[in-house]
């Protein structure tokens, strides 16, 4: 029998608009009914997948910025967390400015960058459309060297977006080299660099041991290659229709699309058996 299910946001739990059916909606209810336990793991910063959980109507944990955190949206208390040496942003930072790239950085609450690009600029049409208690901080920074030397936050997540693929290839190369950094990838155009270990995968783990629950007893479901370490923890690791190739040929299962319920799809089959 399952006792944890855990979903990534993007791509998978919710649809090309951004939304969550009711359909999933309901299945994640009755997977609480039932006492099974319903975590949501996303490279997002915690602050917007609160926004999400919030809305499914469940108490539920939230692993954030690709493992990197672990949460309680009951109390907002850390359950788990691997942050970034002070060092190693460095590093990452020296690259970036070397090769002209955006990137920007996630601590626990907080969104920093230079420039309002990429994700920031969504972040940003986020916060227009919503309440103030439900928005993200974001800071534009002049020096994040200066930022990250002198403030007493920790850095969980860092990431870099390029639309010159060539040459984010040839950044990931360099990363990949630095040993105590781990890096994925959610988009096309990014790079996800965090502290060597973290994943989603090693997050699920953390979070089924403080809850009881058995490696065969877990279900995750993804679509990209940063769901990938988490898909293979699982008991049953469930890749979405939409998945890259990679993504699928790693799971047990392929469901069909986010834009066609395929976790509630999934859930109503393996699980709750209907």
């Amino acid at each position: 029998m399952y006792k944890l299910v855990v979903c990534d946001m993007d791509g998978t739990l919710l649809n090309s608009n951004g939304l969550v059916s009711e359909r999933n909606k309901r299945a994640l209810k009755e997977l609480q009914a039932k006492k099974i336990h319903v975590a949501i793991a996303t490279g997002r910063i915690y602050t917007s997948a609160k926004v999400y959980a919030k809305h499914l109507d469940i108490v539920t944990p939230i692993i954030a910025c690709n493992g990197a955190i672990i949460k309680n949206l009951h109390d907002d208390n850390i359950m788990y967390e691997s942050h970034i040496e002070t060092e190693d942003c460095f590093k990452v930072f020296d690259l970036c400015k070397e090769n002209n790239l955006y990137f920007h950085f996630y601590t626990e609450n907080t969104f920093y960058t230079e420039s309002f690009e990429y994700s920031s600029l969504k972040y940003l049409e986020w916060n227009r459309t919503m309440n103030e208690e439900e928005q993200i901080e974001i800071r534009i920074i002049e020096d994040p060297y200066e930022i990250i030397s002198h403030f007493d936050e920790r850095v969980y997540k860092i990431q870099i977006n390029s639309d010159d693929l060539d040459l984010l290839e040839k950044i990931r190369k360099t990363l990949e080299k630095i040993e105590t950094l781990e890096i994925s990838k959610s988009w096309y155009n990014n790079v996800e660099i965090m502290r060597k270990g973290v994943s989603k995968g090693t997050a699920v783990m953390h979070l089924a041991k403080l809850l009881g629950v058995k490696q065969e007893e877990v279900v995750c479901f993804g679509d990209n290659e940063n769901d990938i370490s988490m898909l293979i923890y699982a008991g049953l690791g469930v890749a979405m229709g939409n998945a890259e190739e990679l993504v699928k040929s790693k799971a047990d299962y392929v469901t069909t699309a986010n834009d066609d319920c395929g976790v509630a799809m999934a859930i109503e089959k393996y699980i709750l058996n209907y």
